[in-house]
């Protein structure tokens, strides 16, 4: 029995390029922290999991075929780990946004997971979303997601067109609404702050406000942040479920 070699090559390598995406970008699995022998030893291991279940309905394609091929993989493995790791970036968004309102944002440190210098508060929200994130087993969502993928978009049906490419960019704004919803709490009790504090410095200019303002507004947020955090798993869950729909709509486009 002769063995289709071709045929497992070419099947092998489109599961390996669509999982790399993920291996990349998604959440946990693209972090940084992770060497890149890991992640590259993860895709082969996933590939060799998937390949007897979608072996079949993947067909063969032809060596001249493949450049285009891989190059859509990419992109729609590259569009499934973007679109899961909206809420994280929405996250790290809240956490900027606080560290300026809070007065934390002259402090930075190196985040491990981006190789940057961030602010305080931006890796604290970050490592917040991380730990609700594997807490929740989000990580076993998107495994699941890719894997359904096969099925809702097989390999060569994928169409990059413009709605799939806006949908991608528009993107942004589903971080900045999520962000502004994590924020919201802190965010409206410390510009409440700074509106009484004006005001007691018109209305008493002899108050030395300027040097009392910074310490009540991070005061304030640290106690309202401690507060509000308790929630954070039920509304990350709320905010994961909201980034996998987004994730297939995205693929709706593209088939």
């Amino acid at each position: 029995m002769e063995i289709p070699l071709a045929q497992i090559v070419s099947v092998f390598l489109v599961i390996a390029t669509r999982m790399s995406g993920i291996m990349l970008f998604a959440p946990f699995f693209g972090d940084a922290a992770i060497p890149v022998r890991i992640k590259a030893a993860l895709t082969l291991l996933f590939t060799v999991l998937l390949y007897p279940t979608y072996s079949a309905q993947i067909a063969a394609f032809r060596p001249e075929q493949w450049p285009l091929l891989i190059g859509r993989e990419v992109i729609i493995g590259i569009a499934l780990g973007i679109t899961a790791t909206l809420g994280f970036e929405a996250a790290e968004m809240a956490g900027s946004v606080l560290g300026v309102q809070m007065g934390y944002s002259l402090v930075n440190i190196l985040d491990p997971h981006t190789q940057v210098e961030t602010t305080v508060m931006s890796a604290f929200h970050r490592t917040m979303a991380m730990l609700i994130f594997l807490a929740l087993d989000v990580h076993h969502w998107i495994l699941r997601a890719v894997a359904r993928s096969f099925d809702y978009l097989p390999p060569g049906t994928a169409a990059i067109n413009g709605s799939f490419v806006a949908m991608l960019i528009g993107s942004a704004g589903t971080i900045l609404k999520l962000g502004l919803q994590i924020a919201a709490p802190v965010l409206g009790a410390t510009i409440a702050a700074d509106l009484v504090l004006g005001t007691l410095s018109k209305a008493s200019p002899q108050l030395p406000i300027l040097l009392l303002g910074p310490a009540i507004k991070g005061l304030l947020g640290v106690i309202l942040l401690s507060t509000v955090v308790r929630y954070w798993p039920d509304l990350f869950h709320r905010f994961f479920s909201e980034c996998f729909s987004f994730t297939e709509t995205v693929l709706r486009l593209a088939r």
